[in-house]
């Protein structure tokens, strides 16, 4: 089994990918920062439902299910992409947290409140990684 050097470009690229094959559901290991985002997706209405599978193996599973338009078929993402790499890691403090597409799509950052998106973090007055952009 190979390890995985960025767990969360993985699971963005899952997601992604799932998307581009119209596929219903994405299975996804698990890990707690994941299980953070796929609420926020789930919140902001990107994606119908997620389950999460702690029983299957140590590490555990999250189930999407992906949400796509009633007439056109046109995923509910239009684009997902990691900010922060293990490479490169971004930062914003309170003052200077990412618009995405002038308030229309939602950044995630993980702050030390926790994974919440960009709305919640100038709400609370917090700065911290910003984990990816969805629009």
């Amino acid at each position: 089994m190979s390890k995985i050097t960025d767990p969360i470009a993985d699971y963005l690229t899952r997601v992604r990918n799932a998307q581009a094959a119209k596929h219903r559901v994405v299975d996804i290991p698990a890990s707690n920062i994941k299980k953070e985002i796929t609420k926020i997706l789930k919140d902001k209405g990107y994606i119908l439902n997620y389950k999460f599978e702690d029983e299957v193996n140590y590490q555990g599973n999250i189930k999407i299910a992906l949400k796509y338009h009633p007439e056109t078929k046109q995923p509910a993402i239009k684009s997902i992409k990691r900010i922060s790499k293990p490479g490169l890691r971004q930062y914003c403090d309170s003052e200077n947290i990412p618009r995405v597409l002038n308030g229309l799509g939602v950044a995630i950052i993980s702050t030390s409140k926790g994974v919440i998106s960009d709305k919640e973090a100038r709400d609370m007055k917090v700065g911290g990684e910003v984990i990816c952009y969805v629009y």
